[in-house]
């Protein structure tokens, strides 16, 4: 049984969604990131950084895993499935899962930032983290041109960076014109694991209902 701190964000959200793809049984932690639970010490503990999600697996000695591409590579490997075993497909995988990691993530997080929560408007920043975003998409759209799948099959590199394109329009940041990826955004919102995930934690009331879609989780 693996634990799973989280809290509905894209970080959260990737990492259930895994979880949901792979069919592993998994119990929700809930962490309430407006009250501070990400800050108290036991928390702490288990990720120093305060951040989720975390996971904590049961079957594997209490193995603590800490950072939202950490967990995805660590359940791919506990099962053999979603990133190649080894050669060129496996670095495939790995180049664009760091591509979330260092691009989409950080870059379109600042968007959503200076959009939405930043208490003044500041106009070059808005403007800055806008166009990277909206470039860092262009990449993904040509690289979709000729393949279903960002690397080979579907993997956690799919399930990564479609955790946070999703939310383009929170972002304001338009998909307008990416006709590759507007169709590799459709698959994945095609997928019944995917969309479960993406209800994890599910909110108040609706646990039966997510279970009911075929889910392993439970709840505490």
């Amino acid at each position: 049984m693996i634990d799973l701190y989280t809290s509905p964000t894209p970080n959260g959200w990737k990492a259930a969604m895994v979880l949901e793809e792979l069919a592993l049984d998994y119990t929700v932690k809930y962490i309430d990131l407006a009250v501070g639970d990400q800050h108290k010490p036991s928390f702490l503990a288990m990720n120093p950084n305060g951040r989720i999600p975390v996971i904590v697996d049961h079957d594997a000695s209490e193995q603590i895993i800490f950072d939202s591409n950490a967990i995805l590579f660590y359940l791919a490997e506990k099962t053999g499935k979603l990133l190649p075993s080894q050669g060129s497909d496996r670095h495939d995988v790995m180049q664009w899962l760091m591509f979330q990691a260092s691009g989409i993530g950080p870059i379109q997080g600042q968007a959503v930032v200076f959009e939405r929560y930043f208490p003044t408007d500041v106009p070059a920043a808005k403007s800055r983290f806008h166009n990277e975003t909206r470039r860092l998409y262009e990449v993904l759209n040509t690289r979709l041109a000729d393949r279903t799948w960002l690397a080979g099959d579907f993997s956690i590199a799919d399930i990564s960076n479609w955790s946070w394109i999703r939310s383009h329009r929170w972002a304001r940041v338009p998909t307008e014109g990416l006709t590759d990826l507007e169709r590799w955004m459709d698959q994945m919102r095609a997928r019944p694991a995917c969309e479960r995930g993406l209800n994890i934690p599910p909110s108040p009331g609706r646990a039966d209902a997510v279970k009911s879609f075929g889910s392993a989780m439970t709840t505490t």
